[in-house]
């Protein structure tokens, strides 16, 4: 079967254009300024004009660069703005009535307009005059482009007092993680710097957040600040003395860019912009009617769809491989069969997909209902799904469902490990950690262990077994060195993993006049964990008489034995054995029946990844698979491995030798282009409208819930 367009297919059947309202007038709206009743901001990378009061909006400029941070002048008849039509980001001045835009920076390094100075100057923010990565305040005159430097050494936002001489100013600029509720050195801090002081004085000393945005207003100081844990308008006196006042209660999104004029204030909260009246204590969203063709949202051609590709896993017999795309799982087949698109939710995402044992069905992340929950999604795609939890309230990673179907093992952001009962639909934490979270989940054959990874107190990562049975957790490694990777045999009775203990320096001498440090390469080794006593190795030589001990030919036996496993955890760490693997740059450890796969990464610049295999043989060395993939899985049988090379997926047996022939092979995976010009027959484009509106529930600026509830009782934001 041809499936050079497999990927295309999948990519564009459930992206069609969606439900979109009538006429799509919903937009996008940030960086407000505000004077009297006018309003100007940015949408679509362009700046609009707007009556406070609302309505329909009026395009200001059309330049295909964006137009940012505008800041319409004291007298309202000019707006100062950002932007990069000439290569870096530059200040830029046009008449607010429309015209030609002059330009009156020419640093040649982005630079941010901040507001005007009371004698009609454009005080900008930059780096281009420090010497050290610090946002500095400048002013340049509009006619003359004269600058001059104001002489603070971190300043990235400012506003004037009423006297046009005392400076209010935000001290550092935004730190770069985008980490609500961020509290350390370099967070955002108010200060005023007087023309009769030599020393700036902090303002917001007495908290360790965010405080930011200063803006002045009959002897009050205005600012935004996360003092409820979101970004909030709050006020306070301008010499900082009295407890700052709370003015708007947002809950989920942030206030962010507010700009103040004649008593009101303008900002943007989620897609949208609101004003709050200081005199009447009111608040208020600015309803938009933006008159676009909305060219941003026209249906894409994904000329290369695998490069979207977020999640891959392969069904237990081999013969389905299950691809998690832009939101969307789909189920393509490795020979001649049906393609099934399982998800058809425009405005939904859903995250790694993942077979159940039995393949006929699959695991996968929704954020359907606002948080991500688990659900049961039928490989025949007829079915209808099922919703397996109830329970999100933090953001989740990906499932990684037991072999018997009973549970779900997964980890939060909270550094929560989490046992999910499939039939109750209830959640178990069985560990959590304080600075690291968890990794490397991976199932026993028989469902009863788990094995995962965690940090210990060090840093240093350590592989713990969970008995679901008796909820007990036991390390079975040491925290003196990194171990990761588990991996089980397939009968149970070896763990194998990876560990770095090869410290080998390339660096001959510390010393001399370039005292370099220390460069270790090839500090992973393969280890074998036997979890019952008194058996034989697979790389233990064979006995002197030529004939293997009994326990050594039972792996049929023991394949086919369906009682519980039995681990011996007494003096367990002292029956790990180094596999007979030179050290490497490994990772991504898995185990067949007869071989062991594992990744080896290169140090060139490239950073190339190879697949190779070794058998579980004493006198086996390891043999190159296939080289510079991405990524790699074994089948739930261990009888075939997929591959991702390229922009090709590929699906292969497992016989710890590399295939003969990718292209020809009927069991290829391939996933080709897609013609910009031309449409493949059936193939539909990809809804730019469906993916904005999944930005949100992705964004790494919250550390807990994913915070997707908007005020009208559903999630539109970032849809225009």
């Amino acid at each position: 079967m041809t499936l050079r367009m497999a990927l295309v297919w999948l990519m564009v059947a459930g992206l069609s254009a969606d439900s979109v309202e009538a006429a799509g007038l919903r937009g996008y709206f940030r960086h407000p300024s505000v004077h009297d009743q006018t309003v100007v901001f940015t949408a679509e990378g362009d700046l609009w004009t707007v009556s406070l009061a609302g309505g329909r909006a009026a395009r200001l400029t059309t330049h295909l660069a964006q137009e940012t941070y505008p800041r319409i002048s004291p007298d309202g008849r000019m707006v100062a703005f950002s932007a990069a039509y000439e290569g870096a980001r530059e200040i830029y001045v046009m008449p607010l009535a429309g015209g030609r835009p002059r330009r009156l920076t020419f640093d040649g390094e982005s630079s941010r307009v901040v507001g005007w100075a009371p004698d009609g100057r454009v005080a900008y923010a930059t780096r281009h005059y420090s010497t050290l990565p610090n946002t500095q305040m400048v002013l340049v005159h509009p006619e003359t482009l004269d600058i001059e430097r104001v002489p603070l050494e971190q300043a990235s936002q400012a506003a004037w007092g009423a006297d046009g001489k005392t400076l209010f100013f935000t001290r550092l600029s935004k730190q770069g993680s985008s980490t609500k509720r961020y509290k350390g050195g370099t967070a955002e801090t108010l200060w005023r710097f007087g023309p009769k002081t030599s020393e700036a004085i902090p303002l917001t000393a007495n908290y360790t957040g965010t405080s930011r945005d200063p803006m002045v207003w009959n002897g009050r100081l205005y600012f935004a600040s996360d003092r409820d844990g979101t970004m909030n308008l709050w006020a306070m006196d301008t010499n900082g003395g009295a407890k700052p006042q709370q003015l708007t209660r947002h809950r989920g999104f942030d206030v962010l860019r507010p700009a103040l004029s004649e008593g009101r204030i303008v900002y943007q909260w989620g897609a949208d912009l609101r004003v709050y009246d200081i005199g009447e204590e009111t608040d208020r969203k600015i309803g938009i009617t933006l008159p676009s063709d909305f060219d941003q949202t026209r249906e894409k051609w994904i000329e290369k769809p695998i490069e979207y590709l977020t999640a891959l896993d392969l069904s237990p017999d081999g013969d389905r491989v299950a691809v998690t795309t832009r939101g969307n799982v789909f189920i393509l087949p490795t020979k001649p069969g049906r393609r099934i698109h399982l998800t058809r939710n425009p405005g939904t995402r859903y995250r790694g997909a993942r077979f159940s044992a039995d393949g006929k069905s699959l695991v996968a992340l929704s954020d359907a209902t606002g948080e991500f929950e688990f659900y049961r999604l039928p490989a025949n795609g007829i079915d209808p799904a099922k919703k397996l939890s109830a329970d999100g309230k933090v953001f989740r990673y990906f499932p990684v469902p037991s072999p018997d179907g009973k549970f779900v093992a997964y980890r939060d952001k909270n550094y929560e490990l989490w046992l999910l009962d499939v039939a109750g639909g209830k959640s178990r934490r069985i560990a959590r950690s304080e600075n690291y979270n968890f990794s490397w989940l991976s199932w026993s054959p028989d469902s009863r262990w788990l094995a995962y990874v965690v940090a210990a107190e060090n840093s240093n990562d350590r592989i713990h077994l969970h008995d679901v049975k008796k909820m007990v957790d036991s390390p079975v490694t040491s925290d003196r060195y990194d171990s990761y990777s588990p991996t089980w045999s397939s009968d149970g009775r070896f763990l194998y993993f990876l560990s770095d203990r090869n410290f080998e320096s390339l660096v001959t001498s510390p010393w001399g006049p370039r005292q370099p440090e220390p460069f270790f390469d090839r500090t992973t080794q393969i280890f074998e964990l036997s979890l019952v006593k008194k058996q034989r190795s697979p790389f233990q030589p064979k006995e002197d008489l030529g004939e293997d001990r009994p326990e050594a030919a039972k792996s049929k036996t023991q394949k086919a034995d369906t009682k519980p496993l039995r681990i011996d955890l007494d003096g367990i760490a002292a029956r790990i054995s180094l596999v007979p693997v030179p050290a490497g740059n490994y990772t991504t450890l898995s185990a067949t029946d007869k071989h062991l796969y594992f990744v080896s990464r290169s140090t060139t610049k490239k950073r190339t990844r190879t697949l190779q295999a070794i058998r579980r043989d004493a006198e086996a060395k390891p043999v190159t698979v296939l080289s510079d993939i991405k990524s790699f899985r074994v089948s739930g049988n261990r009888k075939k491995v997929l591959a991702h090379k390229d922009d090709n997926l590929h699906v292969f047996d497992a016989s710890g030798s590399a295939p003969k022939s990718l292209s020809k092979s009927a069991s290829v995976f391939r996933v080709g282009g897609c013609p910009s010009i031309r449409r493949p027959s059936g193939g539909r484009c990809s809804s730019m409208r469906g993916g904005w509106s999944e930005i949100t529930s992705t964004t790494p600026t919250s550390t807990a819930s994913t915070g997707r509830k908007c005020s009208n009782g559903t999630c539109r934001w970032w849809t225009g």
